[in-house]
């Protein structure tokens, strides 16, 4: 292993127990749910099946490594704006925090931001609690973050034309 497969940061987010029932009674495999980023703006997110646990985490850990997408963050520990994800019936409110106030959130969503870097953040989940449908709403959050660099060179601004507080001109 090179050095820097060894700095990801790998959460287990969920086991699932798959039965079929066979002519001589029940095959049990293992799906695993799988987050991996590397602490510093770029996370993914996968799911591996086995017959054994082990082998489910490490086909998803394979694979969340290649899908991996970089997210921008403010000074490298919050979001830089608030954002609003879905999906299916899962739905996600990401709010960005000061400094010392902690990643605030659930399960799921708690392991895509240690896994991200993201180290001041409030969130709230809303429907459904299901950590496949968290994750990815999560993730369709974190995709609509923008940051204010981006928007400025879209609109042809300066960055501090983008980032202050309204002017009273208009």
């Amino acid at each position: 292993m090179s050095r820097e497969e060894t700095a990801y940061i790998e959460k287990l987010v969920a086991i699932n127990r798959v039965a079929k029932v066979v002519k001589g009674g029940k095959r049990f495999s293992f799906s695993a749910l799988v987050v991996v980023g590397d602490g510093k703006g770029r996370v993914g997110y996968a799911t591996g099946k086995a017959r054994e646990v082990a082998d489910a985490m490490k086909k998803a850990t394979e694979k969340a490594k290649r899908l991996m997408v970089r997210i921008p963050m403010r000074e490298g520990r919050t979001l830089h704006h608030d954002v609003m994800g879905k999906f299916g019936a899962g739905k996600v409110i990401l709010r960005s925090a000061v400094a010392g106030t902690g990643i605030i959130a659930g399960g799921a969503m708690r392991a895509v931001f240690e896994a991200l870097g993201i180290q001041d953040v409030v969130s709230k989940c809303l429907g459904s609690a299901n950590p496949h449908n968290m994750v990815r709403a999560t993730f369709d959050a974190l995709q609509e973050t923008v940051s204010p660099k981006y928007i400025a060179a879209k609109r042809n601004k300066k960055i501090g034309e983008v980032t202050s507080r309204r002017s009273s001109g208009k």
